[in-house]
C-alpha cells in the first residue's frame, strides 16, 4: 500500500468537488423572494437562515477542527455531507410544514454545520499534499466555494419553476449528498514524510519562502500574538466585504445610477470575480509571499473605499466593485497557506477552524453596520469611508505581523546555527 500513493490533483478536485456543493450558500438570495410572495415572510426573517448557516459555519469550523485533525479528511467529509444533504432536505420538509422556524434548524443549523466541517476538511490535507503549491491548492479548493453560486443559482431558479420550493431543497439535498459523498471518498492525508518530485530544487529557487516557521497545535497557536493578528485582517475583510456584497445592487443603482436590471447582472458577475480572487490570489502569494499579498489587499482597498462614494462612472464603479471583491474571495483562498507558513501543518485544520471564526462574527457584523448606516445618514458615503478606515488599520496589522515572521526567523537560525 505504501508505494500507491494517491494522485495529489484528484485529492485537490475532491476538495473542489466538496467546496462547489457548500458554495451554494452563496446562492441563498434566489429562495428569498419566492419565499417571501409564498408564505408572507418578511425580508428580515428570510435572510435570518444565511445569517445563523454563516454562523454554525463558523462554530462548526472551530469547534470540530480538533475533530478533522484525529479523525481524518475522509471521515469529515462523509459527516459533513450527511449534515449539509439532510440539512437541505430538511427544509424541503419545513416549506411542507410551512414553518421558518425548521427552516431556520434545516438550513441554517444542520446545513450550517455541515458547511463548517466541509470548509476546513479538505484544506489542511491539501496543504500537506502541496507544500511546494500551498497556495494555488488552497486556491483551487476555496475559489469552488467562491464559484459556486454561478452554477448554483440558475439552477436553483430553474428547479424552483419546475418543482417548486420544496422540490427544489430535497433535489439539492440529495444531489450534493451525492457529491460529497464521492468527493469525501478520495480524500487522504499523504504518506508520513511524502514530498512532491523536485520539492528540494521548487524550493531552493523561491527566493520568498516562509515555510513553516513553527510546528504549534491549534491550542498553542491561540497564545501567539501572530494568530490574532491573522484573525483581525480576516475579520476586517470579510466584514466590509460582506457588506458590499449585501448591499451590492442598491448601492450601485444610488451611486454609479445603473438600472435595476445592469445592477443585477454586475451581482452575478461579483460572483466570478470572488472566485478568480481565490484562485488568482493564493497562487500570487507562492510567488511573492503571503505577507505581501495581505499587504496588497489592503492598500487597493483602501483607494477603492475612498474612492466609491465620488466613482459616478458606472463602468468605473463596477471595476472597482470587482476588484474589492477579488480581494474578498483572496483573502479567504490565502489564509491557510498562511497559517502553515506561521504554525505549521500539526494541527493546521483545528488552528484554520478557529481563524474562522472571523468570518462568522463578520457574516453578523458586515450586513448590519451598512444596513444601519445606511438607514441613519439616508446614504452609503459614510459607510465606505469607515470600511477605508477599518483597512488602514487592517493594514497596520499586516506590516505588524512582519517583525513577528522576521523574529520567527530569527530564532530558527539561531537554532540551526546552535
Amino acid at each position: 500500500m505504501s508505494n500507491k500513493v494517491k494522485n495529489r490533483w484528484l485529492i485537490a478536485l475532491s476538495g473542489v468537488g466538496i467546496h462547489l456543493s457548500i458554495g451554494s450558500v452563496y446562492s441563498w438570495s434566489v429562495f428569498t423572494k419566492p419565499l417571501m410572495n409564498q408564505f408572507d415572510w418578511s425580508l428580515s426573517r428570510v435572510s435570518w437562515t444565511f445569517s445563523i448557516a454563516i454562523l454554525f459555519l463558523g462554530l462548526a469550523a472551530a469547534f470540530m477542527g480538533h475533530f478533522v485533525e484525529k479523525h481524518g479528511p475522509r471521515k469529515s467529509g462523509i459527516i459533513s455531507a450527511f449534515f449539509f444533504g439532510f440539512g437541505l432536505m430538511g427544509s424541503g420538509l419545513a416549506i411542507n410544514f410551512e414553518s421558518l422556524i425548521l427552516l431556520y434548524i434545516g438550513y441554517g443549523v444542520f446545513g450550517g454545520i455541515g458547511l463548517g466541517i466541509g470548509y476546513i476538511a479538505p484544506v489542511s490535507t491539501l496543504v500537506k499534499w502541496f507544500p511546494d503549491r500551498r497556495g494555488l491548492a488552497t486556491g483551487l479548493a476555496i475559489m469552488g466555494f467562491g464559484f459556486a453560486s454561478l452554477i448554483a443559482s440558475p439552477v436553483i431558479n430553474s428547479l424552483i419553476h419546475l418543482v417548486g420550493i420544496a422540490g427544489t431543497f430535497y433535489t439539492l439535498g440529495i444531489v450534493y449528498l451525492a457529491i460529497m459523498l464521492l468527493s469525501s471518498s478520495y480524500l487522504a492525508p499523504p504518506p508520513e514524510g511524502w514530498k512532491p518530485e523536485g520539492y528540494e530544487q521548487t524550493m531552493e529557487k523561491r527566493k520568498n519562502k516562509t515555510q513553516d516557521l513553527s510546528q504549534l497545535t491549534a491550542n498553542e497557536s491561540l497564545k501567539t500574538r501572530r494568530f490574532w493578528f491573522l484573525w483581525l485582517m480576516l475579520f476586517i475583510n470579510v466584514t466590509c466585504g460582506i457588506a458590499i456584497i449585501s448591499v451590492a445592487s442598491p448601492m450601485a443603482q444610488e451611486i454609479a445610477g445603473l438600472s435595476a436590471a445592469a445592477a443585477a447582472t454586475m451581482v452575478g458577475i461579483m460572483g466570478l470575480f470572488n472566485g478568480l480572487g481565490r484562485i488568482g490570489w493564493a497562487s500570487l502569494s507562492d510567488y511573492i509571499g503571503r505577507p505581501n499579498v495581505y499587504t496588497t489587499f489592503f492598500l487597493i482597498q483602501i483607494v477603492l473605499f475612498l474612492l466609491l462614494p465620488v466613482t459616478t462612472a458606472a463602468l468605473l464603479f463596477q471595476i472597482s466593485i470587482f476588484m474589492i471583491l477579488t480581494c474578498y474571495g483572496g483573502g479567504f483562498a490565502s489564509i491557510p497557506a498562511y497559517i502553515g507558513d506561521l504554525f505549521g501543518t500539526k494541527q493546521l485544520g483545528a488552528i484554520h477552524g478557529y481563524i474562522l471564526t472571523a468570518w462568522a462574527a463578520a457574516g453578523l457584523a458586515g450586513p448590519v453596520i451598512v444596513s444601519w448606516l445606511r438607514e441613519v445618514t439616508n446614504s452609503y458615503t459614510l459607510t465606505l469611508y469607515i470600511f477605508a478606515g477599518a483597512f488602514l488599520v487592517a493594514l497596520l496589522v499586516s506590516i505588524l505581523i512582519r517583525f513577528d515572521i522576521k523574529k520567527l526567523k530569527k530564532e530558527n537560525k539561531d537554532r540551526l546555527a546552535s
